[in-house]
C-alpha cells in the first residue's frame, strides 16, 4: 500500500485551531447533532448527550485533558471558528490495532451555510497531519454512501474504500411469530462453532476489529469462555438456524454495555429465510430486555432477508483507510 505525502502544516489558518475540551464540547455537540440528526442511531444520540454532560463536569474535564491521547474517546481534534462560533469540526479517536496506534477521524461536520469553502478539507488535512506528528501511520474514517461530495474529497486526500456496511434497527416485540418453514431455530450447538467463527471472520473482518473491545472467540464453546462471560456479566444470547441437519445461519446478541447489538453469521450460500427467522426470533426473545435491537452487516448482503424480519435501514457507511 502506497503512502501519502502531506502538505505543509495546515493549522496556520486563523480560523482553524485545536479542540478545547474545556469550552468546545457543547458547541461541537450542537454542530454534530445539526449535521447528522436525521441518520443518528441510539448510540449517536447517547454520544451527543454524554458530550453535553461532559462539558459541564469539571472533574471529567480535568481527567480528559490528561487522557486525550490514550483513551478511545473523541477528546482530541480540530475546530473551525468564525466570529466566536464553532462552524466546523474533525475529531480524532485513538485505537490500538495489534499494538499499533490507529486514529479514526470522526465527526467531520460543517454547518450547511458554510460548506463548499474548503473547511472540511482543511480540517481533515490537519487531522491527518496530527496523526503524522504522533507517528501514527494508519488513519481511518467512515462516510455515508449517499454523500458523493465527501467521498470524492476523502479519495482525493488518499483514502481508499475498505468496507461498506449498513446499520439496521428494529423494535422488539413479544407477539412476533416466526414463519412456519423447514428451518429449525435452536440454541447454539458446539459442533457448529467452527463454521460460525469462519462466517463471522468474513462478515466482521479483522481489518475492522480495532474498534471492538472484545473478541468473537468469547462466543465459542467451553468452560473457560463460559467462565469469562460470567465474570464480565455478559448476558450473551445465541441462536442457530438449521435446515436438513445443516447449519444455515447463526445469530449472537452481545450487549456491549449498550444492550442492542446483534451479530449475524451466514455463509455465501445460506438460505436467506434462515437469517430472517433468526432475526424474528431475536426480536421476540429480547423483548424482555430492550425495546430495540441493532444489526450491522455488509451492505448488499442479505438486505432483503433483514428487511423481511422487520428491520429498517438507518444508514450505509463506507469505511475508508489511508496510510500516511
Amino acid at each position: 500500500m502506497s503512502s501519502i505525502t502531506l502538505s505543509a502544516r495546515t493549522d496556520t489558518h486563523p480560523h482553524l485551531r485545536p479542540l478545547s475540551i474545556l469550552r468546545d464540547l457543547p458547541a461541537v455537540a450542537d454542530l454534530i447533532e445539526s449535521c447528522f440528526d436525521s441518520t443518528m442511531d441510539n448510540d449517536g444520540r447517547r454520544y451527543i448527550q454524554d458530550m453535553r454532560r461532559a462539558g459541564k463536569d469539571n472533574s471529567f474535564l480535568r481527567w480528559a485533558n490528561r487522557a486525550a491521547e490514550s483513551t478511545s474517546l473523541p477528546l482530541t481534534g480540530y475546530v473551525w471558528e468564525e466570529n466566536g462560533k464553532v462552524i466546523g469540526n474533525a475529531s480524532l479517536v485513538p485505537f490500538r490495532n495489534k499494538k499499533q496506534k490507529v486514529y479514526l477521524i470522526a465527526n467531520i461536520a460543517v454547518y450547511p451555510e458554510h460548506r463548499r469553502k474548503g473547511i472540511a478539507r482543511a480540517l481533515t488535512e490537519r487531522a491527518m497531519q496530527h496523526a503524522r506528528e504522533k507517528k501514527v501511520n494508519d488513519v481511518w474514517l467512515h462516510v455515508r454512501e449517499d454523500n458523493p461530495g465527501a467521498i470524492e474529497l476523502y479519495a482525493s486526500l488518499g483514502f481508499a474504500e475498505r468496507a461498506r456496511r449498513t446499520s439496521w434497527h428494529a423494535n422488539t416485540d413479544s407477539n412476533i411469530l416466526t414463519p412456519k418453514t423447514d428451518i429449525a431455530i435452536t440454541d447454539k450447538y458446539p459442533r457448529d462453532w467452527v463454521t460460525q467463527r469462519k462466517w463471522l471472520s468474513r462478515l466482521y473482518p479483522d481489518l475492522l476489529a480495532w474498534h471492538r473491545n472484545w473478541s468473537f472467540d468469547s462466543l465459542g464453546p467451553g468452560f473457560w469462555n463460559w467462565l469469562y462471560l460470567l465474570f464480565v456479566d455478559a448476558n450473551v444470547r445465541q441462536w442457530t438456524a438449521v435446515k436438513n441437519g445443516n447449519l444455515e445461519a447463526a445469530l449472537a446478541w452481545i450487549p456491549e454495555g449498550r444492550g442492542e447489538s446483534l451479530f449475524a453469521a451466514t455463509g455465501e450460500g445460506s438460505d436467506p429465510e434462515a437469517l430472517t427467522s433468526l432475526l424474528l426470533q431475536a426480536r421476540h426473545d429480547l423483548s424482555h430486555y430492550y425495546p430495540k435491537v441493532a444489526l450491522e452487516f455488509p451492505a448488499g448482503s442479505f438486505d432483503g432477508a433483514i428487511q423481511a424480519a422487520g428491520f429498517r435501514s438507518i444508514r450505509t457507511l463506507i469505511w475508508m483507510q489511508a496510510t500516511l
